[in-house]
């Protein structure tokens, strides 16, 4: 009797329909339980009520009321009154004026007509009403008209909480759907202007061509523009609500509404001269030899699965699944081309090649319009085994066909490391193992992660220096200890000598120490770069600073991961050194084909980080190395760079290799950029398609909105790689208009 009373709440997120959907709008899905259990309540006598409903967003407020807590400033529910319903009339009347407040003070954050909405009308005229029957109450006036005027008040502030609350939440739940509009019609057209130059883009030319200043002068981009704008003009003053776009300058509107016109007259253009290019007749006809290979038909379905799995929130809740799915598959289609290029190469076919080579130059003329970037045989399979039986010898050749199963074992170590996702997140991974803590400042395994560590930062030095000049190379090693230092500063790892983890510290001296080394690095290989510009058009000048940008970025990466995740960034160099030498060069497979590669591996590292799709998963500690204090641009830039490592470094990566493929058509740098801007574009597009017919999913803002946040961060990084792409691949021998 003493004590407080307990309070027990059940209730349910969803339903469920009859067919197990819990992702709707159905009645079934929307519609749970809520059961208030509590020794304060009234005993209920007499058969049961029809129940009262409620609110999902009526839960935070009642429990902040019940528990004596502020009820959350933008909380949209009101006051579930049968719970208070036994307290005295003063108690319910102040329960009831604060839930009002709140609301009130929301709807005058958001509205700026506020004074006007009903509900505030209404709870001002509850509030006047309030204020008299407490001079009553203050009276010792215990008649019954105080009692009947409290009634009254409490009536009418239960009906102003149900028009504030219905108000409020229809601005939540109202969406811009203009403004959104807009934004799609202008990505799809960006998106399909990318797939028509497909053909151009990837012909040895490489040309992309957006025919913009012809659109400017026609007739028809005019009348768009006309049309546009009077559409703009009607919908804005027709519209009842808010409009982003609509509350944008007029020269902002104007330059929109060309930017749409100019667009579709590019792409209505481009499709006239491609339809008109295939009626006429060719000077050179010749029989196309090239067909699709087994790697391109894998491209293309996982490419096409992977965007539309995105229409479901549990495949976007365990995205991580589908890429390890789908490198997995790869490197098993990779085992059976270089078993195929190894064994299955017999002795008639080498006598047929040989005879090939004769029509080797109508093939050259032909790869004019074809997506080849190495010369003469390469685009028929049989020319590729040859080449690739004339590049494995020896126990190379043993090694080449290891390669692939050596790959997934690293994959399948990487997948233990770190357990992402929702489904399985709260299982035991190695990660959580070597992190685990007996107190504040005692790990339990320190001694095997200090180990792991040291070996992690040792391999990296060794993977990564082979192409780097001396002083990179000492650079790049001091740097390294200066990560483990900085993580025996900090408390995370020990030296051998240590014993306790007593001095720890910010670890501020040895991440700067660090950071002058990258700084260091990264200067050394841009310095090589503008050499190999400016001075001199050698390709191993770029191709060396192009390795040395590639290893300050790596060396960054080393000291912003934490000491568990080290390994990734292991097996991710490891494998990497691995492709390169044993199945790429061999196989000879063209710049699309190994741009493609190289964006699946990096999307399978983001998730071998730890990363998932929900916000929970960004390590924001990051962004504090080496600072003493939150300074914005820099944390940004840090955290960053540490959660989109794995498809940054798979991405520059990339760059590196077809640099140093001299072999290479020079237009291969080209192809790389744009297949890796195409491969991005068609998810990130198709996304926001479902995510605007999906806007009213249960789950639009716990699943759907998080990974929309990701893919926009990930589009601006792409932009930049796209950048230093084309920065890098200044060759007067192609063009790009």
């Amino acid at each position: 009797e003493d004590s407080l009373p307990n309070l027990l709440v059940v209730c349910g997120d969803h339903g469920m329909s009859e067919t197990g959907s819990h992702g709707g709008s159905s009645e079934g899905e929307i519609l749970t339980p809520l059961l208030f259990i509590s020794s304060a309540f009234e005993k209920r006598s007499g058969p049961l009520t029809q129940p009262e409903l409620v609110q999902q967003t009526d839960l935070a407020s009642t429990l902040a009321v019940g528990l004596g807590l502020p009820i959350p400033r933008n909380s949209v529910g009101n006051l579930i009154f049968p719970v208070v319903g036994g307290r005295s009339m003063r108690e319910q009347l102040r329960f009831v004026h604060l839930n009002g407040f709140q609301l009130s003070r929301l709807l005058q954050e958001n509205t700026p007509v506020y004074e006007k909405d009903p509900g505030y009308e209404h709870f001002k005229i509850a509030e006047k009403s309030h204020g008299n029957w407490i001079k009553l109450y203050l009276e010792e006036n215990n008649s019954e008209i105080l009692l009947n005027l409290g009634k009254k008040v409490l009536k009418q502030y239960l009906e102003a909480l149900k028009t504030l609350s219905s108000s409020l939440s229809k601005q939540v739940a109202q969406y811009d759907m203009y403004s959104m509009m807009v934004g799609t019609v202008i990505i799809m057209e960006v998106l399909l202007l990318l797939l028509l130059s497909v053909p151009k883009a990837l012909s040895s030319r490489a040309e992309l061509q957006v025919p913009l200043s012809t659109p400017l002068f026609s007739l028809l981009f005019y009348l768009m523009w006309l049309i546009l704008c009077a559409v703009h003009v009607i919908v804005c003053t027709s519209a009842e609500s808010l409009c982003y776009f609509c509350s944008m300058s007029w020269l902002t509107t104007v330059g929109v509404m060309m930017l749409i016109s100019a667009l579709m007259c590019s792409i209505l253009s481009t499709v006239a001269k491609i339809f008109e290019n295939s009626r006429l007749p060719q000077r050179n006809p010749v029989v196309s030899s090239s067909t699709w290979s087994e790697i391109d038909v894998l491209i293309l379905a996982g490419t096409i699965g992977h965007v539309l799995s995105l229409g479901a929130s549990s495949f976007i809740e365990e995205e991580h699944q589908t890429w390890y799915f789908l490198i997995n598959t790869l490197c098993l289609m990779l085992c059976q081309e270089l078993c195929r290029s190894n064994f299955l190469l017999k002795e008639c076919d080498l006598q047929h090649s040989i005879t090939m080579t004769q029509n080797s130059d109508s093939t050259e003329e032909a790869s004019e319009c074809k997506n080849i970037d190495i010369p003469a045989a390469a685009d028929s399979k049989l020319g590729k085994a040859t080449t690739s039986a004339e590049f494995i010898k020896g126990s190379d050749k043993w090694i080449s066909l290891a390669s692939p199963w050596i790959i997934l074992i690293c994959c399948r170590l990487l997948r233990s490391l770190n357990q992402t996702g929702v489904q399985w997140a709260h299982r035991p991974d190695f990660g959580h193992w070597l992190t685990r803590q007996v107190s504040d400042l005692l790990s339990e395994h320190k001694s095997e992660l200090s180990f792991l560590a040291a070996v992690s930062l040792v391999m990296i030095f060794f993977l990564v220096q082979r192409r780097c000049s001396l002083v990179s190379k000492i650079a790049m090693a001091l740097g390294l200890l200066g990560v483990y230092s900085y993580r025996a500063a900090i408390g995370n790892v020990v030296y051998p000598w240590q014993h306790d983890s007593k001095d720890i510290s910010k670890g501020i001296t040895e991440a700067r120490f660090v950071y002058v080394f990258v700084l260091g690095i990264v200067f050394t290989g841009t310095k090589d770069l503008l050499k190999s510009q400016v001075i001199s058009a050698d390709s191993s000048v770029k191709s060396t600073g192009l390795w040395e940008v590639y290893s300050g970025l790596v060396l960054l990466a080393a000291l912003l991961f934490r000491p568990h995740n080290l390994p990734v960034l292991v097996f991710c160099l490891l494998i990497q050194t691995v492709m390169t030498k044993y199945i790429w060069r061999p196989l000879k497979f063209d710049a699309a084909q190994i741009s493609i590669m190289h964006y699946w591996f990096g999307q399978a590292f983001f998730y071998f980080q730890g990363n998932s799709n929900g916000i929970a998963t960004v390590d924001v500690s990051a962004g504090f190395v080496g600072l003493e204090s939150y300074v914005e641009v820099p944390a940004i830039f840090l955290t960053v760079f540490a959660t989109y490592a794995g498809p940054l470094l798979w991405a520059i990566h990339l760059l590196c290799y077809l640099s140093s493929e001299v072999s290479r058509n020079s237009a291969a740098v080209s192809h790389g950029c744009f297949c890796y801007a195409l491969m991005r574009s068609i998810p990130v597009a198709i996304y926001i398609v479902l995510v605007t017919a999906l806007r009213y999913h249960l789950f639009i803002w716990s699943v759907f909105s998080p990974k929309l946040l990701y893919e926009e961060v990930h589009v601006f990084i792409t932009a930049a790689i796209c950048l230093f792409f084309a920065a890098v691949d200044q060759n007067p021998s192609h063009k790009v208009q």
